[in-house]
């Protein structure tokens, strides 16, 4: 089978696609043919070496955590699901860029029907993060929530959570996302410009009661200068403040279970959630996946389909 590798830290020019040994389930394991699988910004950084002392590689290494496919075969102990099945999960060894993958039985949910592939294989990182963050902040029926990066992978779901919350919703993105914000009930604020802060609390009506960051660079600290309890500020890239402010770092360690993603998928099914398709790349241009994700600029999701 193929799969995606690299040998090395390094650019994105370290990503190929080799041929691999065809893996064999365990007693719990059940082995699933990809159809589609989510790629997102912590890969990137693993297979920089950025995060090597948190998230050290082993080479040769695989990449890729989220995955939607079909079930092939399964383990003597698995009852839950059966070959022909068709599956949304996800695995921590590093390995869904691939066109099969073995996953945890317990690390699997059932995609619903009229749920897409690339939707499903997208959910799970950006899903689960989103989800713990609109939870850390508690955002409720009548308060305002800003949410940086409001059109990205993790962005675009946090402010459909949020509205399904019953909150107010003020997006910060860029202006080519404002009808897309605009057709889900969010507020567009642009992010670039003067007086952004004056901006927001202009849209906000004058209240903020939380605010969940979702690119960094800045934006703990203007929610502290807007006046957002600590408490109520979940950066989800921004830890270098998390470490100055006691403020939340909730994300997929948090949110990251078959549970919630079940929920997710429901929410898909029902119509209740948007997950945008920014793009999708074959597994063969893994290289090129990588580097779209890598400006910063899609909406939604990017996606490998083997």
């Amino acid at each position: 089978m193929r799969a995606v590798r690299f040998e090395q830290y390094g650019g994105i020019d370290v990503l190929h696609v080799a041929e691999v040994p065809m893996p064999e389930p365990g007693p719990d394991q059940v082995l699933v043919q990809v159809k589609a699988a989510g790629i997102n910004p912590g890969e990137a950084g693993i297979r920089e070496g950025v995060m090597r002392e948190r998230f050290p590689a082993h080479f040769p290494s695989g990449e890729g955590s989220d995955l939607a496919g079909i079930v092939m075969r399964i383990g003597p102990a698995v009852s839950a699901f059966a070959p022909g099945d068709e599956v949304i999960g996800f695995t921590n060894q590093r390995a869904s860029h691939a066109e099969y993958v073995l996953v945890e039985a317990a690390d699997l949910v059932r995609k619903p029907p009229g749920v897409s592939w690339e939707a499903a294989g997208g959910l799970f990182i950006a899903g689960t993060t989103a989800y713990a963050a609109v939870r850390a902040v508690a955002a409720g029926p009548g308060e305002v929530v800003v949410v940086s990066g409001a059109a990205g992978g993790v962005g675009s779901i946090a402010v459909q959570l949020a509205r399904n919350a019953g909150a107010t919703v003020i997006g910060l993105a860029g202006e080519a996302n404002r009808a897309w914000l605009e057709e889900h009930g969010v507020i567009p604020v642009a992010y670039d410009g003067d007086n952004l802060a004056a901006r927001i609390r202009e849209a906000a009506g004058g209240r903020i009661d939380a605010f969940i960051d979702t690119f960094g660079h800045g934006y703990v600290d203007l929610a502290l200068d807007l006046g957002v309890p600590p408490e109520r500020i979940d950066t989800i890239a921004d830890f270098a403040a998390a470490q100055k402010y006691p403020i939340k770092t909730d994300g997929n360690a948090v949110g990251g279970n078959a549970t919630v993603l079940g929920e997710l998928a429901d929410l898909v099914a029902a119509g209740d959630l948007e997950i945008p398709i920014a793009a999708v790349y074959p597994l063969d241009h893994v290289r090129d996946a990588y580097r779209d994700l890598e400006q910063r600029h899609t909406r939604g999701k990017i996606v490998l389909q083997p």
